[in-house]
């Protein structure tokens, strides 16, 4: 370690940048959920949680937008894995 360091050109603000079509917010989830959610990349082998959760929350949105004509449609593709 050094015995002095030079922040003068130190900058304040996120780590990582978010992209122009994100907004970062503060979201309060039970343990249980962020558990659930990190186990699921653990055992994948890598990633991001939080991008897990913004793939669940888009899932969700697509399929109750979904018509019923359509809804069957996924339905009997994913169980013919067609």
């Amino acid at each position: 370690m050094e015995t002095e360091y030079d922040f003068s050109k130190g900058k304040r603000g996120a780590i990582d940048p978010i992209s122009s079509n994100q907004t970062r917010i503060t979201l309060n989830l039970d343990n249980d959920i962020i558990d659930w959610f990190r186990q699921q990349i653990h055992l994948t082998g890598g990633g991001n949680y939080q991008t897990l959760i913004n793939e669940a929350l888009r899932q969700h949105i697509q399929q109750h937008n979904e018509s019923l004509e359509e809804t069957f449609r996924r339905v009997l593709r994913e169980e013919l894995n067609l």
